[in-house]
């Protein structure tokens, strides 16, 4: 019977300069997992070339990338060790490629940092660090190659580690070990250096080895997302394929977003031989329950014991972006989500990286093709989703503009957004949509609220109060029914917020906190607007009805998104 081996995805990232590929080629060597006549073949071409030997062609795919001097493609290359195999991903270190490494990198478990000691760390290598905490990649080794190229000093190579860390740790990534290491002269890689004496660490090969392997699919909580619902016979057949955990006859069982409680009747088979009680990660199935009620593609089947998904329709999310058309706010974009398909606009831009140049900028309003931005999304409905972290299935998700898939994103977790501006005075706030936007958006045939950027005005603060789609006087109050709260403005300023009981009507135009002007001329309007308020004869429908002008101070401006 064959042994069950482990396999551990690591990602290999660094500067193009720093040895990456060297430290790659070394490894393959050291464990005896080259091709035949691959040795044979760079001498060849290193021959041809005029160049000396590099443990770093053995990676390169085409001769052709040998003449160029730089790895290109994303390569994925097996070897082993004594207690497992590993998947290295060569994630090309050359700026131009970067997006080839972040979507190898999306795969790995682990990660290799890759750092030049003659160098030191430049720019480059912090960003690549970046990157890895930009996917949440969290078992991170740092190598401090080329150490022949410093004489192997103790002192230089504490001096890379300390700058390194200082930085690593400013944006959550904490290495497990710094190795000082030669690739080229393999010293420290699969055996430990004699020059480095006073280095009492593991080598390479030892330190991958206590990589501790995330937990497996298998074991980790159900999900199983409805792909479809089947009326068989007098049998109602859920189908869809296991993402991750395993199910059970028997099993009670939650159905997201709704919370519905049942238990699995039967597992469906098509012949006797397939007949079974258990089914897994990986598996697509078909399955009955003992309750019958509507079930819907893409909602989400877990164990009722197990850690529940994440539902929402606002979360945090790190998108690569490949679309021809930028990526820009309030704009109308299908996310697909395993099974689920819904409308989803982007709410906020938080940061952009160019991948051509690593360079970040914070205050970006739109993402242009190949860059990487941390983005906060927010869906028509809401949705079933795991972590990246924790599931990288139901972590995952495609953007579609149009008819192209245009993007692909990782989710970070949920986010509660600032859903409105705010009026502040001290401890007291005042939300308010009053400096909102409505266009009508003409591809879609209807008017749609924009919101603005969000901010906090303070008393003496100056306020936006002509917009694209609104003109307010210079002179009016906010009122704010359900906080029991007013707002005074006066020459386009906020003077004061105080208590609606201490309110009194000064013939000024009233407004509510969403902008539409109250139908009040005297105090005895205002006390009769409030009272109605109150009473529960009038609903909020009958009420805005009666007391609101929706469109005074209004104008339509029209968009195509």
């Amino acid at each position: 019977m064959l042994k069950f081996r482990e396999t551990l995805k690591i990602v290999v990232v660094g500067h193009v300069d720093h040895g990456k590929s060297t430290v790659i080629g070394r490894l393959l060597y050291d464990t005896k997992s080259l091709p035949e006549g691959a040795i044979e073949k760079v001498k060849r071409i290193s021959k041809e070339t005029g160049k000396p030997f590099e443990y770093a062609y053995l990676l390169d795919a085409f001769e052709e990338e040998q003449k160029q001097g730089i790895t290109i493609d994303t390569t994925q290359i097996q070897f082993h060790t004594k207690k497992r195999d590993y998947v290295i991903i060569d994630a090309p270190g050359h700026v131009e490629f970067l997006k080839n490494m972040i979507s190898g990198a999306a795969n790995a478990e682990a990660a290799l940092l890759v750092i030049d000691a003659n160098e030191g760390v430049r720019e480059q290598s912090k960003r690549h660090g970046y990157i890895l905490s930009l996917l949440g990649i969290k078992k991170v080794y740092v190598l401090v190659n080329k150490m022949d190229l410093i004489d192997y000093s103790e002192e230089k190579f504490l001096d890379v580690k300390s700058d390194m860390d200082t930085f690593l740790k400013s944006i959550n990534v904490f290495p497990q070990k710094y190795i000082p290491v030669s690739a080229f002269y393999g010293e420290n890689i699969a055996l430990r250096s004699k020059k480095m004496p006073w280095y009492k660490g593991d080598t390479v090969l030892d330190a991958l080895d206590i990589f501790e392997k995330d937990k497996d699919i298998i074991d980790k909580p159900l999900r199983l997302p409805i792909q479809d619902v089947y009326k068989f016979d007098n049998r109602r057949i859920i189908a869809g394929r296991i993402e991750s955990g395993v199910l059970n006859v028997g099993d009670e069982i939650v159905i997201y977003p709704s919370k519905r409680t049942s238990k699995i009747k039967t597992i469906e088979y098509w012949q006797e031989k397939d007949k079974t009680t258990k089914v897994e990660a990986g598996m697509s199935v078909g399955i009955t329950l003992f309750d019958e009620f509507f079930y819907k593609r893409g909602e989400f089947i877990t164990r009722k014991d197990d850690e529940a998904p994440l539902v929402g329709d606002t979360f945090k999310a790190n998108i690569f972006w490949m679309g021809e058309k930028r990526l820009t706010m309030n704009k109308r974009y299908k996310l697909k989500l395993v099974t689920q398909e819904t409308e989803c606009e982007i709410a906020a831009i938080n940061k952009v990286i160019d991948a051509s140049t690593l360079f970040s900028n914070d205050n970006a309003k739109e993402v242009n093709t190949n860059e990487v931005a941390e983005v906060v999304i927010k869906t028509k409905d809401k949705i079933c989703f795991d972590e990246f972290r924790n599931n990288h299935v139901t972590g995952r998700f495609v953007i579609v503009d149009g008819y192209d898939i245009s993007g692909g994103g990782i989710i970070n977790g949920l986010e509660i957004l600032d859903v409105a501006n705010k009026f502040v005075k001290e401890n007291v706030e005042l939300p308010i949509t009053c400096f909102d936007e409505y266009y009508y958006l003409i591809p879609y045939n209807e008017i749609k609220k924009v919101a603005v950027e969000r901010k906090s005005y303070k008393i003496g603060d100056k306020l936006p109060i002509n917009g694209d789609t609104y003109y307010y006087p210079d002179n009016f109050d906010v009122i704010d029914l359900n906080n029991e709260l007013s707002a005074l403005i006066r020459d386009g300023k906020l003077v004061d917020l105080i208590n609606l009981n201490d309110y009194k009507y000064e013939g000024y135009p009233v407004y509510s906190s969403d902008g539409f002007l109250a139908r009040v001329k005297n105090q005895d309007d205002f006390i009769n607007f409030k009272n109605d308020f109150k009473e529960s004869k009038y609903d909020l429908v009958d009420f805005a009805n009666k007391w609101y002008d929706p469109l005074a101070n209004k104008r339509i401006v029209y968009k195509a998104v």
